[in-house]
């Protein structure tokens, strides 16, 4: 979900208030995506990467995902079950705060026995740091695979990657999903995040191969 602070910037303001935008749009996209039968939708929130940033910008971003995972009432009226995936919160390197924590685990539990779109917020998450853990993992269990990585991804229910979407102009792929997306379809956009509305949504979903 690229492009918040340019958004912001291109209207004078705080990268911060980007930040808020970027939420309030995820929210509206989440909206949009249950209207067209969206199966699994997961979004890149905050990357192993991005503790780098500014201290005030990280706990505004902080602030704003508690506000996300405490969006109860509005994902069960949708029907939408709500997970997390990221660096474990017993790994010695995670960073996830513990207020956010319980956000996590509330929201997960709360909307647990919904069976609409499965919505995956990637926090503290990067791919390189999946793909280790889950490579440990299967060594600690016996011959390393294919098949016994991807039983070791943070959260091996996950189907493959359909379509990544890059916004902001960003054309390159970035820390999310690598093992996941191979074969993906790639939908590019000028467009930052908070702008990313169901009309490009539906562009990016015509990507996907009909069955």
């Amino acid at each position: 979900m690229d492009g918040n602070g340019r958004w912001a910037k291109r209207k004078h303001l705080p990268r911060t208030e980007g930040h808020t935008e970027g939420e309030e749009n995820l929210a509206r996209l989440v909206r949009v995506a249950v209207t067209r039968n969206v199966g699994w939708l997961t979004v890149f929130g905050f990357s192993t990467e991005n503790w780098v940033r500014p201290r005030t910008e990280v706990r505004h971003i902080l602030g704003l995902h508690k506000k996300l995972f405490g969006r109860v009432a509005e994902l069960n009226e949708l029907n939408v079950r709500i997970q997390w995936m990221g660096r474990p919160f017993d790994s010695p390197d995670a960073r996830t705060p513990k207020y956010v924590q319980r956000a996590i685990r509330k929201a997960i539990a709360d909307t647990a026995q919904n069976t609409g779109m499965v919505l995956t917020v990637a926090f503290d998450y990067g791919s390189h740091a999946e793909m280790v853990h889950a490579a440990q993992q299967a060594a600690a269990d016996g011959p390393v695979t294919q098949a016994s990585i991807e039983s070791h991804l943070y959260l091996p229910e996950l189907p493959p990657v359909d379509v990544m979407v890059r916004t902001s102009g960003e054309l390159r792929i970035s820390n999310f999903m690598l093992w996941q997306s191979v074969g993906a379809e790639v939908y590019f956009t000028d467009r930052p995040w908070p702008d990313f509305d169901g009309h490009e949504l539906d562009a990016a979903l015509a990507l996907v191969p009909q069955p």
